[in-house]
């Protein structure tokens, strides 16, 4: 290749490159990009280029849609409405330029509006479902059922609360609502405990904050209050007291739970203590019998009470005599420094009397004078131990040594046998008090004296070491016959 020359011999330099001319971008067309931005992704500003405005399109997003699901209220519906048009009109003003060539036009317009297409009606069908969940939780709400509804709430997912966080919102609160229901149901299970009571109506009257609930929290009152209607047990009996006496008005359906309370308190209280009765508890089924007596006299079972309760007491009186003549051991203890009334006692004319105290004479008595059973026995008799009585006789006898004495004629004084004994024979003397049992009243308080035979042909008696003759004063000897000839005045026979 030839060399060019120049003047002066030298090359003429090269003139200097210009840099590249930068190719103008394509001119996009604004209804693709506010298409594109439309499904909040973003995607007309990637046909713009922008693809910073895309990620923080696509972060707003993100971050609008998630409080949207969190705080489910409808001003974070407006609010990502507002997001939604700023961004189609802020790609639509960026665009707005020139329109795109035909060709790349129509295939932005249908590429955005597929995506869009697709987003729209992918969240349209979600929250469709969602409305029809709730429209299933509705319905198990209005029938009280509880069980439905938390059933039909369980199917809400992600999904649903990201495209429609306020329509399962509703059921969000049905949902917790049951929950509370439930604990409530189950602090009213214990019938007993006025406490988980209390905390049972605090959680229905809670509940039925939204008169949406009434329902459902019917179904869990009429519960409580079906297992009140008829049940006589203790548990129910606390269960009626609360709610007639201490439970607070509260202005809405749990105050229907007095009606229901009144109507059941007769049969709890009259179950109440019969069940008391079986268990012995005496002085509690006398005071649940005497309530119903007074607190309900026109109820049809009155009648049963009163005989529950005439029941109850004698029931209650013959323990206590039971425990007083157990405590007995002599004739001031026990029954005999306690007496007390057992009213179902037989009449006391020609009854049967059971004996405390000293027995050494009274089990003498024939035996359908004595018994051992107080529902038998018409009087108490407390006898104390026995002592010498009036004097009967007096007779000498002569002692030889032996402990055998023997009577003698009465020697005149001056030819007297040195071991001559004076001895004065006694009625037995027993200290008696007699109580009617029937009342526990004294009837009759004396000293009975047994009559019997004295100054015998020879006196037995015993001596330590040196004889010194028998004692001076001696029982008379008793037959059966005297010992009942003594005690039938104080026992009326």
């Amino acid at each position: 290749m030839d060399t060019p020359t120049y003047e002066g011999g030298s090359p003429e330099p090269a003139p200097p490159e210009r840099p590249p001319e930068r190719q103008p971008a394509a001119a996009q067309d604004p209804l693709a990009v506010a298409l594109g931005n439309a499904s909040l992704l973003g995607l007309g500003y990637l046909f713009l280029g922008r693809r910073k405005f895309a990620l923080a399109a696509v972060v707003v997003g993100v971050v609008l849609v998630n409080l949207y699901r969190s705080q489910a209220e409808r001003w974070c519906e407006v609010v990502l409405l507002l997001w939604w048009v700023a961004v189609v009109a802020h790609g639509w003003y960026l665009a707005r330029g020139a329109a795109g060539q035909g060709g790349n036009r129509t295939r932005q317009r249908v590429a955005a509006a597929s995506v869009t297409a697709v987003v729209a009606l992918t969240a349209g069908l979600l929250r469709l479902d969602a409305h029809a969940i709730e429209s299933d939780v509705s319905a198990a709400r209005e029938d009280g059922d509880c069980a439905k509804a938390l059933e039909a709430q369980d199917r809400v997912g992600l999904r649903h609360r990201l495209t429609g966080a306020t329509v399962v919102a509703e059921g969000d609160a049905t949902a917790d609502a049951c929950e509370l229901l439930y604990e409530a149901r189950s602090a009213l299970r214990r019938t007993g405990d006025t406490r988980s009571l209390a905390r049972g109506f605090t959680l229905l009257d809670e509940v039925l904050a939204d008169s949406g609930n009434t329902a459902t929290a019917r179904t869990v009152l009429n519960e409580f209050l079906g297992r009140l209607d008829g049940s006589g047990t203790c548990e129910t009996v606390t269960a009626t007291d609360w709610i007639r006496e201490d439970r607070k008005p509260t202005r809405n359906l749990l105050d229907s739970s007095a009606d229901a309370a009144e109507n059941a308190a007769p049969a709890a209280l009259l179950g109440c203590a019969d069940s008391l009765m079986d268990t012995s508890s005496w002085d509690r089924a006398k005071g649940r019998y005497q309530r119903l007596v007074e607190e309900f006299p026109q109820d049809s079972r009155v009648d049963r009470a009163r005989k529950g309760l005439r029941k109850a007491i004698v029931s209650g009186e013959l323990e206590k005599v039971d425990e007083l003549v157990d405590q007995a051991t002599d004739n001031t203890s026990g029954y005999c420094a306690h007496p007390t009334k057992y009213s179902d006692a037989p009449s006391r004319k020609g009854g049967r009397t059971l004996f405390l105290g000293d027995d050494a004479y009274t089990k003498q008595l024939p035996g359908d004078w004595r018994t051992d059973d107080p529902t038998k026995a018409a009087m108490v008799a407390c006898a104390g131990e026995a002592d010498y009585g009036d004097t009967v006789d007096t007779c000498s006898y002569e002692y030889e040594g032996s402990g055998i004495v023997k009577p003698i004629p009465v020697y005149p004084e001056t030819s007297s046998p040195a071991n001559l004994q004076e001895v004065s024979f006694h009625k037995v003397k027993i200290p008696v008090k007699v109580y009617e049992l029937r009342t526990g009243k004294l009837v009759s308080k004396r000293d009975v004296q047994i009559s019997g035979g004295s100054c015998p042909r020879t006196l037995d008696y015993e001596y330590y070491m040196y004889d010194t003759g028998p004692d001076e004063q001696q029982y008379v000897s008793t037959a059966k016959s005297d010992v009942r000839a003594a005690f039938s005045s104080a026992l009326g026979r």
